[in-house]
């Protein structure tokens, strides 16, 4: 039985992994914060459903004893590192705890896998931010990176890591350059569950309005669900490499506020309020992923549509707040 070891298997992506993981058989550790209950926690609400079938380790990402103490113990034959602080906007007091948290933790994880599990393949969750202002579009894995932000400098650190270990260090180690990936499961400050539990709450009665920034921004939206295979198909090839995980299509604001509000026959135009507050400009090149590269090596693709993802997350969040109306 393989061993697989996720940093943010609390989070919207670890979560999936843990259960498409489970159900080819894997013994599944996960990594939460340290102080996390791990029997009754609310941040373990994505994981409640296989909970009893996890071995969860409380701790902190950057604490080199506790991650040297984990990869001893737990020997992975895989171990996925999805933990990140993720705010791609942050205020200046946060970049430090941004680059150290994302950069540490990396290293911390990759020195100690070769010091005590060497045969283990590390995947690192990177991002389409770590191409920020590209020079090109769409991107592929040769695109320059030129980062506009302290978490996509974060990411790229960490994918310079990544290689050293794989090109110098012998490491079986890869990263996969996620572009925006959305469920269910995804946080509530992110635009896209913004949108569809707003619309649903409009729907019901329990809210007015949706306040935005700029509509017009595009990007390259998949489905977690989707995301995950890819990252367990770069550890399962022949060699290690890095990978654009996208769908190579673009979608703006707009088209998924009219697809929400349309799921539940609303229009949007009625409710949506511009706030400057929630501004950000529109990048100059749109970020775009080419999966050239993973579809013909690995054979990877995504397969639920846009149209598909954003009627589960209405359909989802309609579901819950009509719960607690009850």
């Amino acid at each position: 039985m393989k061993k697989a070891l996720i940093t943010g298997i609390t989070g919207q992506d670890g979560s999936y992994l843990a259960e498409y993981l489970l159900a080819r058989g894997y013994e599944v550790h996960g990594l939460v914060r340290s102080d996390a209950d791990t029997e009754e926690d609310p941040s373990l609400w994505r994981i409640q459903s296989i909970r009893d079938k996890l071995f969860l380790h409380a701790g902190n990402l950057e604490d080199y004893n506790f991650l040297d103490t984990l990869v001893q113990t737990v020997q992975p034959d895989e171990c996925y590192h999805l933990a990140a602080e993720t705010f791609v906007f942050p205020s200046p007091k946060d970049e430090t705890t941004i680059l150290k948290t994302n950069t540490q933790s990396t290293h911390h994880l990759l020195t100690n896998l070769k010091n005590h599990a060497p045969a283990c393949r590390f995947f690192f969750a990177g991002s389409s931010e770590m191409f920020g202002q590209a020079s090109e579009t769409p991107q592929n894995e040769e695109t320059p990176f030129n980062p506009r932000s302290i978490y996509g400098v974060s990411k790229v650190i960490g994918h310079d890591l990544v290689r050293y270990y794989r090109d110098h260090l012998g490491l079986f180690a890869c990263t996969g350059i996620l572009y925006n990936h959305e469920s269910p499961r995804r946080g509530h400050r992110f635009v896209t569950r913004k949108i569809t539990s707003t619309a649903v709450k409009i729907k019901l009665g329990m809210e007015s309005e949706l306040r935005l920034g700029n509509i017009e921004s595009e990007r390259d939206w998949s489905h977690a669900g989707d995301t995950v295979i890819a990252m367990h198909a770069m550890l399962n090839a022949e060699q290690p490499d890095h990978y654009v995980i996208a769908t190579g299509t673009t979608h703006t604001i707009v088209d998924f506020l009219e697809r929400a509000f349309g799921e539940l026959d609303l229009d949007y135009k009625e409710y949506l309020v511009i706030d400057p507050e929630f501004y950000r400009p529109k990048e100059e090149v749109p970020l775009v992923g080419d999966t050239s590269r993973i579809r013909s090596r690995l054979q990877w693709e995504p397969k639920v549509s846009f149209e598909e993802l954003v009627r589960e997350m209405v359909q989802s969040d309609l579901e819950y707040f009509q719960s607690l109306l009850q």
